[in-house]
């Protein structure tokens, strides 16, 4: 059973505190405001209700018996104790409204089905070395239909949309990747967002997959006590968001948070070669191609193997190279943003992610901090499905939250 809002909680909490009005005519706003409260809070009773979203007890009311009339929110069982009437907390329905989120990466695709409180309940995967256009959206479609047979007919009339999260730039690298210049063409001329929305009448939204898993921290994890940060997430490429007085911020050409770009050193005068970004160090794609290199399997990068004989070496490596790059784009990052921390997550496994925090806090301390603050250094709570289930979480806020802005002005 959740805990009544307290004072303490009003405190911490102020700047994710929706604000409803009580003014005619706001009453689908009001609802968002209110659904939204109990998300970020927790079930409560409609009092606390009304003084958390600064709506009257009486606006709080209709709303609730609206609410639970459309089945988005359900009573739970009286809190005991208190001086007068027991008080019942208000919840969100889990069955109340569904989303479909959908990730696609360049080593595999991951479909969810998310119930209204951000529960994964169904879910499906693929891998592959590098996506086949056709192949690729033929499954998903046949994901989709499923999806709709096991929500049964009515249930089915609860979907809200799609959200997709995949990189921008899906047949970008091709050299690194090693692909061929007609598999990288193939991508560079789809509309993935139009491609799925020929499947369905649901309504589609997309995000840059790292942005996209950069929401699901905003909304579900450590974003939700942080107010700006820095967003780091390790995958085949490493990517990032940013997130700036709790607005993700995409910026006017979507790249604000392009970690994988950062340069790791000074261009020399003259010469024909590049610095090196930080994809090419940070990355668990550059894992990958030292587990090859001594004919290992390339999918331990993922999985727990990565810290076990023999791959065990290799990855030693690859995190001392790793956490100085990140701790380098940390530094960088530092002096233009006045953060309040930065937070790593990734696709790999949960022990190798505190090995590689462990390393970036001692790589810090290699670089001046000298006039600037040295932001803490946190760990992600989603992992490896941060990417879908933030897709998933698009359509929820398009058709549930009062503040749509909050992280679809993305510019992509």
């Amino acid at each position: 059973m959740e805990p009544a809002f307290t004072e303490q909680d009003e405190v911490v909490s102020e700047w994710l505190r929706p604000r409803g009005s009580n003014q005619i005519g706001m009453s689908q706003f009001n609802e968002r405001v209110v659904l939204q409260a109990i998300r970020f809070h927790g079930s409560m009773p409609k009092a606390d209700l009304a003084r958390l979203t600064n709506l009257s007890t009486q606006t709080v009311s209709v709303i609730i018996n609206r609410l639970l009339d459309e089945e988005l929110v359900i009573k739970l069982a009286p809190l005991r104790g208190k001086v007068g009437q027991p008080s019942v907390p208000i919840a969100l329905n889990p069955d109340g409204a569904y989303s479909i989120g959908i990730k696609i990466g360049r080593r595999s695709v991951d479909v969810l089905l998310m119930d209204f409180v951000g529960c994964a309940r169904e879910r499906f995967s693929m891998s592959y070395a590098f996506p086949e256009p056709d192949a690729l959206f033929g499954e998903i479609e046949r994901q989709i239909k499923q999806i709709r047979v096991l929500l049964g007919s009515k249930r089915a009339q609860r979907l809200s949309g799609i959200g997709i999260a995949a990189p921008l730039a899906l047949g970008g690298w091709q050299k690194l990747l090693d692909i061929s210049p007609e598999q990288a063409d193939r991508w560079a001329h789809i509309d993935i967002r139009a491609r799925v929305q020929e499947m369905t009448d649901l309504p589609v939204e997309f995000a840059k997959d790292t942005a996209a898993a950069c929401v699901a921290e905003l909304v579900a994890g450590r974003g939700r006590s942080i107010k700006s940060f820095l967003y780091v997430f390790v995958d085949t490429f490493i990517g990032g968001g940013l997130v700036i007085d709790s607005h993700l911020r995409g910026g006017l050409h979507g790249n604000a948070g392009a970690l994988a770009s950062i340069p790791l050193g000074l261009a020399k005068n003259g010469s024909d070669t590049t610095p090196p970004q930080l994809l090419n160090d940070a990355s668990l794609f550059k894992l990958e191609q030292l587990f090859a290199a001594s004919r290992l399997d390339k999918a331990a990068a993922y999985d727990g193997r990565a810290l076990e004989a023999p791959w065990k070496t290799h990855t030693t490596v690859w995190l001392d190279d790793a956490a100085r790059a990140i701790a380098l784009a940390i530094n960088s990052a530092s002096c233009l943003l006045d953060l309040d921390g930065v937070i790593i997550d990734g696709s790999f496994d949960r022990a190798l992610l505190e090995q590689l925090l462990s390393a970036t806090g001692i790589a810090l301390g290699y670089y001046n901090w000298e006039g600037v603050t040295r932001p803490e250094v946190l760990a992600g709570t989603i992992g490896s499905d941060a990417r879908a289930i933030g897709g998933a979480l698009l359509p929820l806020y398009a058709n549930f939250a009062p503040d749509h802005d909050l992280f679809l002005k993305l510019g992509n």
